[in-house]
């Protein structure tokens, strides 16, 4: 038997007793969140929450089991809620300090990697905290205009525009092709017969798949072309490329409908705080029952559950790499 246990830290407070906790993090969102559910009065006397803690502060969550604890978020309390007799402490990571107002202009000819670079500048000089910028996507703007804009407002363009994956890693600003990053050299074994609680998965054959590929591809003269392949009335997949003319786009969308279509399991499975998975870790899934449909996946999103019914992690799968 192990006994579940945590440490959570908010500011310079260690939190006791904890009703729930909840930590949703992927590759395609821009933020992992957490929120802490604590319980609203001690020996029948209401908690003054807000005299101990403020939104700000820097919050660590570990959960495990025995002594094994691992860090499953990082980042800083958004709001305080006290209705229904309860406290719930929303979290955010550290998209929570680029809620900041950027100075207006308009840059010509820059990288995305060098774009991000300058916004990150300036949240620094705001925050205080240092971003380094991880940014390996090749993607070049030929105009890009500030105004009256946050840095969140700038990373919500840039995901809506190149589709690539944003996410943070503590005081890292990660921007990756999707699927382009993976962070475990060994997957991780979900069995069917050892560590899976529950699933929602459906096997699926390739020939039954009604998937589009939509490519975007920046031209050599600085023009956008669109190149779709696949069936015009399915599921459309999106992707952005540098191209030099458009028989490559074609073949990139081609080469890109391939990696959806193949057989294998779509959804999400339920399985302990052990093993530890994370958004971009692949993970083989085996069944003994039907051993040619073991696979290796990627995880695009997990969303963590702590509290007295227990703790689970539901891994969200993408694509078969």
């Amino acid at each position: 038997m192990l006994a579940m246990n945590h440490r959570i830290t908010v500011g310079t407070w260690r939190l006791g007793m904890i009703d729930s906790v909840k930590i949703h993090k992927s590759v395609e969102t821009l933020s992992d969140t957490a929120i802490v559910v604590l319980p609203g009065t001690y020996i029948n006397a209401g908690i003054d929450i807000e005299s101990f803690i403020h939104t700000g502060d820097e919050v660590t969550i570990k959960l495990g089991y025995d002594d094994d604890l691992k860090t499953e978020f990082k980042g800083y309390l958004k709001s305080i809620q006290t209705d229904d007799g309860s406290i719930t402490l929303e979290c955010e990571d550290s998209l929570y300090l680029w809620r900041v107002p950027l100075d207006d202009i308009q840059l010509s000819n820059i990288s995305l990697k060098a774009l991000l670079q300058k916004v990150s500048s300036q949240v620094s000089a705001t925050s205080g905290k240092i971003y380094n910028v991880v940014c390996d996507y090749d993607f070049n703007y030929e105009k890009f205009t500030f105004y009256k804009a946050s840095a969140i407002d700038v990373l919500k363009q840039v995901q809506e525009e190149t589709k690539a994956n944003i996410y943070f890693a503590e005081d890292v600003l990660h921007i990756h092709a999707p699927y382009s990053q993976i962070r475990n050299a060994v997957p991780v074994v979900y069995d069917f017969a050892v560590n899976v609680e529950k699933s929602d998965l459906k096997y699926v054959k390739a020939t039954d798949k009604n998937i589009s590929v939509e490519v975007t591809c920046l031209m050599p003269d600085g023009e956008n072309k669109t190149v779709q392949y696949g069936s015009p009335h399915g599921t459309t997949k999106h992707k952005t490329i540098a191209a030099s003319d458009v028989a490559s786009a074609r073949t990139a969308a081609m080469s890109e409908f391939n990696l959806w279509c193949y057989d294998g399991y779509e959804g999400s499975i339920t399985g302990w705080l052990e093993p530890y998975v994370e958004p971009t870790y692949k993970v083989m899934i085996r069944d003994a029952e039907y051993p040619m449909k073991t696979g290796t996946y990627y995880v695009v999103s997990t969303e963590v559950e702590f509290g007295s019914a227990g703790g689970v992690r539901k891994v969200t799968l993408g694509r078969r790499v």
